[in-house]
């Protein structure tokens, strides 16, 4: 089984493609189901006010939602297309966020933390808001709201869990990275308390921290909880649709996994792969 959960197009201002191009393209791939997963709109933020580009306009999101029911429909028999959304998760934001989501059919929703109040620790044109900080608190904040993503019934994956380190920031101390993996243990089992399923990003593997998202040893941990796994791209251009997938069953693969989890209408699938 070849799958692919989270792509992006040109909507959300900082991909390219129509959709349209990424399902075209998975034809091409042979994947056996592609999942479409933009960003929700911006909700905590005034987007007129904040950086440019960062995810789709709120009068664009049940055109969205409409686009991607008709392909599934038009190519229903050549690809399986699976409707999502990556909904980003905000602290005190969640009745707003349930509210968005609510009336629309989705197969899955992907819950991605990048925002730490008004900053996007995912962005490039961002980082400078590491400066003055204490790496650590930071990492503190981030995997705590990972926790309260998994818990808030919001969300049927958490999208790369270990985002936090894409720009080689974090604790460089030997207390600080033993807390940090406590902090990822802590987000983990809330996850699994939580019975929602985590994706193996692979798109970190092209960004300044050369990993995937999460690494190897918090894999390892997701197994031991039963955590189940899906994959994603996180591609940003037809062109890059299903780049790295083939690492990263591999990793999932030797870490000892043997299924991943697809979704339909928001109930989880188990269905076979090989590494």
């Amino acid at each position: 089984m070849q799958i692919d959960y989270h792509t992006h197009h040109e909507r959300c201002g900082h991909a390219v493609g129509k959709l349209e191009d990424y399902v075209r393209r998975g034809i091409e791939l042979g994947l056996d189901q592609l999942g479409l997963s933009d960003h929700l709109p911006l909700i905590h933020v005034d987007p007129d006010q904040y950086y440019p580009e960062m995810a789709m306009p709120l009068e664009e999101l049940p055109r969205y939602v409409e686009e991607c029911l008709n392909l599934k429909e038009r190519y229903r028999g050549t690809i399986d297309i699976r409707v999502g959304l990556e909904a980003d998760y905000i602290e005190g934001y969640e009745e707003q966020i349930r509210e968005l989501l609510s009336p629309y059919p989705w197969d899955y929703l992907i819950g991605s933390v990048h925002f730490l109040g008004e900053w996007d620790i995912t962005d490039y044109r961002q980082v400078h808001g590491w400066e003055g900080q204490d790496p650590l608190e930071v990492y503190r904040r981030y995997y705590q709201a990972i926790s309260k993503a998994a818990s808030s019934g919001l969300y049927d994956i958490i999208g790369h869990m270990d985002v936090i380190k894409r720009f080689g920031y974090g604790p460089d101390t030997p207390e600080g990275l033993a807390e940090v993996r406590v902090l990822e243990k802590s987000a983990l089992q809330a996850i699994a308390d939580a019975e929602i399923a985590m994706e193996l990003n692979a798109s970190g593997l092209f960004k300044p921290c050369a990993e995937m998202f999460p690494a190897s040893h918090v894999l390892a941990q997701a197994l031991e909880l039963g955590i189940p796994l899906t994959l994603g791209s996180d591609a940003h251009d037809p062109a890059k649709l299903g780049e790295g997938l083939a690492d990263a069953r591999k990793l999932l693969w030797d870490t000892g996994f043997r299924e991943l989890v697809g979704f339909k209408g928001r109930r989880r699938e188990t269905v076979s792969f090989e590494g």
